[in-house]
């Protein structure tokens, strides 16, 4: 164990030019950690609450000088001189501190910072990689790369908010990031001959005013053959749906201004999952359709992996309903969601344990922190959500994943096999 001797915080900008919290913690041992908040745009009802001052004229409200003195003031009087068992215990400290549901006291912004920092600094203290802090089952992931953006994450027809390729039958994980990039460059020449633009959206994916959600998946689909891949063999399609985005009065509302039911936009989705070679759907339904994602459960759970994002919020116990009810087979993990470590990996071991999948993912609002690189590791999650093949703020998680192979070794990569319940 090793004792705090100091803590502090400072204002940041994430990837949107928006602030973000970055708190420093240092043992008595010299051992530093840093950790650094992220945001997202589309996001759960249920999650923990991000502390903003509302101050229109400073950032247009969104400045954290608030959260950021809760650290330096609050959570350091608590914490500097003190010892701490483990992450848990250094967490639920955080979390009695702040003593409401949502953590809104604090801000999950100025407690995610911190237990952040708190790891790495641990990690550091044993000399140590910091994805060796999270487990001892050690797996590179698959990427799940978001090459067409929509929805809330662009400015442009597309209903759906991601569209993603997974590299799955490749040796390495540096080979499945190369096909990624192949790909992604493939797809800009198709989308400039076709004169789209291919200026990029929130998390790195081209956001042309495509037509349809067809038309995105036919492209993708071009752009993989181009490339001299093969879809449905290596490469296979991940959709975001975000479907709470347009969710309105019990309808899902797309913006050919078609609207659906829960029963017959399943039908739409699994029409898809039909046509294309799609192996993952994150949020088909949405976070207050129940009822919706057991229909969707029923119908698709043994042939794609549905990945529940809103509808969860990384929280362990609306997961323990989801699994009760057999909702999804899959959950995202985003650290910002649930606002500790230590509460990132309960929800974890319990997804393990239920066997649902988990995909450890970055926020649209991203940093140049690479955390989540080392918890898909250390989790042995064999999937990564990190964005596109562009902006540093996602290529930076992709190249600590290429450092962390060497470490391991290639042959780390997918270990678990994860996708095969669903290829079979």
């Amino acid at each position: 164990m090793n004792t705090i001797k100091n803590i502090s915080a400072r204002q940041i900008l994430d990837s949107r030019g928006n602030p973000t919290v970055e708190c420093d913690i240092t043992f008595d041992c010299g051992s530093f950690g840093r950790g650094i908040s992220p945001s997202g745009a589309s996001t759960g009802k249920l999650e923990a609450i991000e502390l903003r001052d509302g101050n229109e004229n400073i950032y247009n409200g969104k400045s954290v000088l608030n959260a950021v003195s809760n650290i330096n003031k609050i959570i350091k009087k608590a914490v500097v001189g003190n010892m701490y068992e483990s992450q848990e215990d250094f967490d639920n400290l955080l979390i009695e501190i702040d003593s409401t549901v949502n953590k809104n006291k604090l801000g999950a912004n100025a407690i995610l910072a911190t237990s952040i920092a708190y790891s790495h600094a641990t990690a550091n203290s044993k000399k140590q990689n910091l994805f060796e802090n999270f487990g001892n089952n050690f797996s590179l992931p698959v990427p799940l790369m978001n090459i067409l953006n929509g929805g809330m994450h662009a400015n442009n027809n597309l209903d759906f908010q991601e569209f993603m390729i997974l590299p799955i039958n490749f040796s390495s994980f540096s080979d499945s990031l190369r096909a990624g990039c192949e790909i992604f460059y493939s797809l800009k020449k198709i989308l400039s001959s076709k004169n789209y633009s291919t200026a990029v959206g929130d998390e790195g994916g081209f956001a042309p005013n495509i037509n349809s959600n067809e038309e995105a998946l036919d492209l993708i689909l071009n752009a993989v053959s181009t490339a001299g891949y093969k879809p449905g063999e290596n490469i296979f399609i991940g959709l975001d749906v975000a479907s709470s985005e347009f969710y309105k009065n019990n309808l899902y509302v797309l913006g050919d201004n078609k609207s659906y039911d829960s029963s017959s936009f399943c039908d739409y989705i699994t029409d898809l999952c039909s046509n294309y070679p799609i192996i993952s759907v994150e949020d088909g339904m949405a976070e207050d359709d129940w009822d919706g994602w057991i229909e969707m459960t029923s119908r698709l759970g043994n042939k794609v992996q549905l990945v529940g994002d809103d509808i969860f919020v990384t929280n362990p116990e609306i997961l323990q309903k989801g699994i009760e009810k057999s909702v999804a087979n899959s959950i995202l993990i985003k650290l910002n969601q649930i606002g500790t470590v230590s509460e990132t990996l309960k929800t974890i071991n319990l997804a393990r344990d239920a066997n649902y999948t988990f995909i450890i993912s970055h926020r649209s609002g991203e940093t140049e922190d690479t955390t989540i690189a080392d918890l898909s590791v250390g989790t042995a999650s064999n999937q990564i959500k990190t964005g596109s093949l562009s902006r540093s703020d996602r290529v930076a998680k992709y190249n600590r994943l290429l450092r962390i192979e060497e470490i391991l070794g290639g042959d780390m990569f997918n270990k678990n096999d994860v996708f095969s319940r669903w290829l079979n």
